[in-house]
């Protein structure tokens, strides 16, 4: 197999790019070069945000049996590219989000819950939905609906994480001492290991898959408890997970997602949107997902490999609690 990685040297390109090479493709990556591809591979260099910016895809003769894309700004930046390229590939595979879906999703929705309204594919950059929503249709007005694949990912965690949320939990238990842990223990959580992804990706394209995919582990594959069970297991076992009650935590004003990341309160719609999905379409289709413990375990080592300098997105912000407010509520007693 062919494959075209736009993107291609960090995260979720990344990872596709070493899962394809694992498995004997040739692969071509289109990124901005600020950072190294991976070896093995052949690289094109521009930038889709500029004029000309995809000149270097332009002028090459390749073809290929599969584009993967995880563009997650201005939706003209996809368009730009899928028209560019709908003679010249076979499929199209965006990795789009399940943000596209409209706010208030109820519990195990699926693939035909409504989505986001006001999205174009000729857009500048919005707000997040609407961006990916764009490029879903950007993908779709170039490809079709039988040579597009939309990857609808929610939570994605493991290794070459640069969006902070698990290296900051591993970070934090590696600390040791009370942990403030956001209960309940037993809520359940969905998320999809960045290599599980990866895989199921390359397996789409290789049975010609299309159509939209919720792209999560399903509910109950593991819980809040077992995620920082891993976590604090995996950096030493000195630190001392104190499980505390939603209440308390929304009552000091600690935000769930951006200041606990990956919690959020139970039964609240932003619990429903992100942790209870039908993933049922995925799963029938070939998806498989990794136990927590070898996703938390990977991820740390390949955090101590990095030396402890943690990759950020510029374009995300920093997850994580502050030290003297998360000391400010075990003393009042939580978790106790």
């Amino acid at each position: 197999m062919r494959l075209l990685m736009l993107g291609g040297t960090e995260f979720v390109g990344r990872a596709v790019v070493e899962a394809a090479l694992g498995r004997g493709w040739d692969v071509t990556v289109f990124h901005r070069g600020r950072h190294d591809a991976p070896p093995g591979v052949r690289s094109l260099l521009g930038d889709r945000t500029v004029p000309g910016g995809l000149a270097a895809l332009a002028d090459d003769p390749g073809e290929w049996d599969v584009v993967v894309d995880t563009w997650s700004a201005a939706p003209r930046a996809v368009r730009d590219t899928a028209r560019l390229l709908r003679g010249r590939a076979g499929r199209y595979v965006y990795v789009s989000s399940r943000s596209v879906y409209e706010w208030g999703r109820p519990a195990r929705f699926d693939e035909d819950a409504p989505l986001v309204e006001g999205a174009s594919a000729d857009a500048e950059q919005t707000a997040y939905p609407q961006d990916k929503r764009g490029g879903e249709l950007a993908v779709l007005d170039a490809f079709g609906a039988d040579r597009s694949v939309l990857v609808r990912a929610g939570l994605i965690l493991g290794p070459y994480e640069n969006i902070g949320r698990l290296p900051w939990w591993l970070g934090r238990t590696a600390r040791g001492g009370p942990v403030l842990a956001p209960g309940p223990r037993d809520l359940p959580l969905q998320y999809v290991d960045v290599r599980d992804l990866a895989a199921w990706i390359l397996l789409a394209a290789e049975r010609e898959l299309s159509g939209p995919y919720n792209l999560v582990s399903p509910q109950g594959h593991t819980t809040m408890g077992a995620l920082l069970d891993a976590c604090a297991r995996v950096t030493g076992g000195t630190a001392e997970l104190r499980w505390t009650e939603p209440g308390v935590i929304l009552e000091a004003g600690i935000e769930p997602w951006t200041e606990l990341p990956v919690w959020v309160p139970p039964g609240s719609d932003l619990y429903e949107a992100l942790h209870s999905a039908d993933v049922s379409r995925a799963v029938g289709d070939g998806l498989v997902c990794r136990p927590v413990e070898e996703t938390v375990a990977d991820t740390w080592r390949w955090l101590q490999d990095l030396g402890g300098v943690v990759p950020q997105r510029p374009d995300r912000p920093r997850s994580g609690l502050d030290p003297e407010v998360e000391a400010k509520v075990l003393a009042s007693g939580a978790g106790a």
